[in-house]
């Protein structure tokens, strides 16, 4: 017998099939490897979630919105800060911008305060005032409802009767200042100066 032995069918079988697996393996691998070299190029997106380009960026906090009828206002902090200004401008000038606000009464003064203040409308300087103020403390003390029992003399210049001070103002029984007023006009008329009114009290004792 000769030593090679010639392949049965059997072994020429097995040797197919064993070349087809091979190149079946060999697809299913070159195909897992394209697969993954694609899903590195392009990166997978989860189900549901919106594309990249479509994406729209949240607006900042203190952008200029469009509010009712086309009007952009103020957001966030810079509405605030736009608000605390115009409180603080009101402060100052008042509510609406074209008022000043509640006006601060004013006061008159001391009846002393109003004649020293009065001086200047008889052409009198300040030094004036002294003399003046000797005169109706000596007579009145600068009360304004001081009454004479028996002359009928009344208020800060005595006036006899007090209803002469009516020429100066309604209100002459109880204002300051008409009786002031009348008696500053009186020491001018009759006296020229209230140094000269009172010399005359000082000599007869009444002016």
């Amino acid at each position: 017998m000769s030593p090679i032995r010639t392949p049965s069918r059997k072994s020429a079988k097995f040797t197919i099939v064993i070349t087809s697996s091979a190149l079946a393996l060999t697809a299913v691998a070159a195909g897992t490897a394209a697969a993954s070299a694609s899903a590195t190029t392009r990166p997978a997106v989860a189900a549901g979630a919106p594309q990249p380009a479509l994406a729209a960026a949240a607006p900042p906090s203190h952008t200029l919105r469009s509010g009712p009828g086309g009007n952009a206002s103020l957001d966030g902090t810079a509405q605030l800060f736009q608000q605390a200004q115009r409180a603080s401008t009101q402060s100052v000038s008042g509510v609406g911008g074209g008022s000043s606000g509640s006006h601060r009464r004013h006061r008159p003064g001391t009846p002393r305060q109003i004649a020293r203040g009065l001086l200047h409308r008889f052409h009198w300087s300040q030094r004036q005032f002294k003399y003046l103020n000797w005169l109706w403390d000596r007579e009145s003390s600068w009360n304004k409802y001081a009454t004479n029992p028996f002359s009928g003399a009344y208020g800060i210049p005595q006036a006899v009767p007090g209803s002469k001070m009516a020429s100066a103002g309604p209100n002459w029984r109880t204002s300051a200042t008409t009786q002031i007023r009348w008696g500053l006009r009186y020491i001018r008329d009759v006296y020229g100066s209230p140094q000269a009114a009172w010399d005359h009290e000082l000599a007869v004792g009444w002016y």
